[in-house]
């Protein structure tokens, strides 16, 4: 089954957009062999919730590693207990290169997610194009780092979204070919780390410039789980015909 996770992040901004889009998803038939999340601002969920289908979950864009206190801005885990979210992002390049985000910090808000029992959604990828042999130096880093001291037990509810950096909104993917020879390198690295039973079940997906012209491409790769979209998921015309373009 192909992961497919819709990052709306803040192009829809009004609660009507929200539900509209999420109308037309509904009504959308999708294949049995997707699961799809949709990760919406946190300030609709609430309005969501009513808006449940067995179609998909829904996610979401970020989460403090506290559960409760002195925090102001940030949304907790506790907070989640009247919300429908199942999956968080984490470490997205955007909140690493705006925010300051370091795989410290992401570290930390792994282990309370996973802690909580819900699923976790690490970001990873290189800033430059850069050739083949210095990519895993740096992706390599950012899952040592983002992963260390976690419960290798906790690791089955961990998905791991290579986006290489320079792709995303650029309209210029990575190719199929090097998407999946860094799922196949993320993978090692997690073997190395915590044994490769653990490793070989990790879910890896690709995100970057994903479009309906390219996302076969990818999802039809066997070492790639699916795909991570970003702005391609609000637009409704564009992502409907993504979800027809897989199977």
């Amino acid at each position: 089954m192909k992961l497919i996770i819709a990052n709306w992040k803040a192009y829809i901004t009004s609660k009507k957009a929200a539900k509209e889009l999420v109308a037309d998803i509904i009504k959308q038939k999708i294949s049995k062999e997707v699961e799809l999340v949709l990760c919406p601002p946190a300030v609709f969920l609430a309005d969501l919730q009513k808006s449940r289908s067995k179609k998909f979950s829904f996610g979401l864009q970020n989460i403090f590693w506290e559960r409760r206190g002195a925090y102001t801005g940030e949304t907790t885990l506790d907070m989640l207990d009247d919300f429908p979210a199942r999956y968080v992002i984490l470490g997205h390049s955007e909140r690493r290169t705006h925010l300051g985000e370091t795989d410290e910090i992401v570290n930390r808000k792994i282990k309370a997610v996973l802690t909580a029992g819900l699923k976790a959604v690490l970001c990873v990828g290189e800033r430059e194009r850069e050739d083949q042999k210095s990519v895993p130096a740096v992706v390599g880093e950012q899952v040592k780092r983002s992963l260390a001291g976690i419960n290798p037990i906790q690791l089955k509810d961990l998905v791991v979204a290579y986006e290489p950096v320079w792709a995303i909104g650029t309209g210029a993917p990575d190719t199929p070919h090097d998407a999946l020879s860094a799922a196949i390198y993320i993978r090692k690295v997690i073997s190395e780390m915590h044994g490769s039973k653990v490793g070989a079940g990790i879910k890896v997906l690709y995100g970057g410039s994903v479009s309906a012209a390219n996302v076969a491409d990818f999802v039809n790769q066997e070492g790639i789980d699916g795909v991570l979209i970003g702005k391609a998921s609000t637009d409704k015309k564009e992502f409907i015909q993504i979800l027809k373009s897989i199977y």
